[in-house]
């Protein structure tokens, strides 16, 4: 099997993709990268339901060290767009870049992206973004859309099975009101 680093926001989210890659013969490995996250507290709590989680599924997760001043500087002067707006645009591009760069690293060939699972994301955008940022690195962007299929519906009842701790918001400060 094919290992894909799968970046990975929260554990609600994982769910439905860990199946589907491992359904169509890929071995994901879970690339926690998400400094948009605020407070600490919140972010805590999806990192280690996530950690919960892989280690039920027997899947590899990479919690990378985050850096929130990079992130903030990344989105620097767009904290007053709406939600997806070009604030969350620049968010996904940063995150995207790093998961490409992982993967460069971890010499895999293939990278995706669970963000595709919600309906509040434009997965076009997603799609976009990650192949400009698979094309500098040869690397292959595996264009899943996860909310197609029942994918946002099969997360969802994943997420009620596990009892997961289920945000409200996507992540960053400026989304939680």
């Amino acid at each position: 099997m094919n290992n894909v680093l799968l970046h990975a926001c929260c554990a609600p989210c994982s769910a439905y993709p860990i199946e589907k890659l491992r359904e169509d013969g890929y071995n994901p490995v879970l690339y926690f990268f998400n400094p948009n996250i605020f407070p600490p507290e919140e972010f805590d709590r999806r990192l280690n339901e996530l950690i919960r989680y892989a280690k039920k599924k027997d899947v590899e997760l990479i919690a990378e060290k985050q850096d929130s001043q990079d992130w903030y500087n990344a989105v620097s002067g767009l904290e007053n767009e709406p939600e997806r707006g070009k604030r969350c645009t620049r968010c996904f591009e940063y995150r995207l870049l790093f998961t490409a760069l992982k993967a460069f690293q971890l010499e895999y060939e293939y990278f995706t992206t669970t963000l595709t699972v919600s309906p509040h994301k434009n997965s076009k955008v997603i799609f976009e973004i990650a192949k400009e940022i698979a094309a500098k690195y040869e690397l292959t962007f595996l264009e899943y859309d996860f909310k197609k299929q029942n994918g946002f519906l099969k997360s969802t009842q994943i997420s009620k099975e596990e009892n997961f701790y289920r945000q409200t918001y996507c992540g960053c400060e400026f989304s939680i009101f």
